[in-house]
């Protein structure tokens, strides 16, 4: 039997998508092995977000509140989240491999003397019962599947990996409160305030579509063409850029894909003058679809793409924009 926890994340107010990924791996678990799911969510003013998380799978929601639980900080989401696993004590713990997750699920899983798989794309049951989880390994050139031999098995997943199950409303989760003694002033930081980045859109680890731009783009101010696709496309799309591009000042390095950017697993990469390197690959090779666009017809991003056109980006993202325009206009 798999009794799972889940972390749950939220940003004003709002779950994030991996949760549900989450929710679904572990309601995939659990169903697998009679176990249950318990979700835990930790935040400020946060506990009418259990409903949903029932609705996606959850059997239990733990809300942990505080007022210094407001924004996101490494000491009091850890104590609420321990405190968490203590009291339900779970045989897998989940959560999203997110900026969030990377920070705070190797603390928890420290405080239990727990081993942690990371950045997984598939988690299963082995013969045993026991977690078996898939990640890949040298920049995404090999996978390796990894157990856990430590009681609680922690992992995180990489955004995208799974599909979150349809919301059903007849679904309903038990909710309690999780007691946890907090005090911000012992805090080894503050977080004083959030800044969005201009233009921002759907998180680049989540989206569903991805336009990203290289050094070919020549300047910061060509991006807009790429923003106008992204724009055209609609939701779940955002863009992206190579550490090129970065580097160049083109644009920020929240905006960068790869190894030293964000790794995304998007169903559709737009690839718009990239040449392929191994830490740009290493960053997105995981996409389902990836369509390259480049001038130089030995670039090696086309013997990674599923689609290739060689040709001038700043004649073809206009071409696609209204071809993408005209297609949605006709329903």
């Amino acid at each position: 039997m798999a009794n799972v926890l889940t972390i749950a994340e939220q940003r004003e107010g709002s779950l994030k998508k991996v949760s549900l990924e989450a929710l679904a791996v572990a309601r995939q678990l659990a169903d697998a092995s009679g176990g249950s799911v318990t979700t835990v969510l930790v935040g400020a003013g946060v506990a009418g977000l259990a409903a949903t998380l029932g609705s996606y799978g959850a059997d239990k929601v733990l809300v942990v509140e505080d007022a210094s639980l407001q924004l996101y900080t490494t000491d009091g989401y850890a104590a609420g989240v321990s405190a968490a696993i203590s009291e339900v004590k779970p045989d897998i713990v989940l959560a999203g491999h997110t900026s969030m997750g990377r920070d705070l699920v190797p603390r928890v899983a420290a405080r239990f003397d727990a081993g942690l798989a990371t950045d997984c794309t598939d988690i299963s049951l082995g013969g045993d019962g026991r977690m078996l989880a898939t990640r890949p390994v040298y920049s995404g050139k090999a996978y390796e599947q990894v157990a856990i031999s430590s009681d609680p098995q922690f992992a995180t997943i990489r955004p995208n990996s799974y599909k979150a199950r349809d919301a059903d409303a007849s679904r309903s989760a038990a909710v309690s409160a999780v007691s946890v003694a907090l005090d911000a002033s012992n805090y080894g930081a503050k977080v004083v305030e959030v800044k969005r980045s201009a233009g921002a859109k759907v998180d680049l680890t989540e989206a569903n579509i991805i336009v990203s731009g290289g050094r070919a783009m020549k300047a910061a101010d060509n991006f807009k063409i790429l923003w106008e696709l992204s724009d055209a496309i609609g939701e779940g799309c955002t863009v992206g850029a190579s550490r090129a591009a970065v580097d160049s000042g083109f644009a920020p390095h929240n905006m960068q894909v790869g190894q030293t950017g964000k790794v995304v697993n998007p169903s559709l990469y737009l690839a718009f003058g990239i040449s392929g390197a191994i830490q740009h690959l290493a960053g997105m090779r995981t996409s389902k679809a990836i369509v390259a666009v480049n001038k130089d017809p030995d670039a090696p991003m086309f013997q990674k793409a599923d689609y290739g056109i060689v040709g001038d980006l700043f004649q073809i993202v206009p071409a696609v924009t209204e071809a993408v325009k005209k297609i949605k206009a006709e329903g």
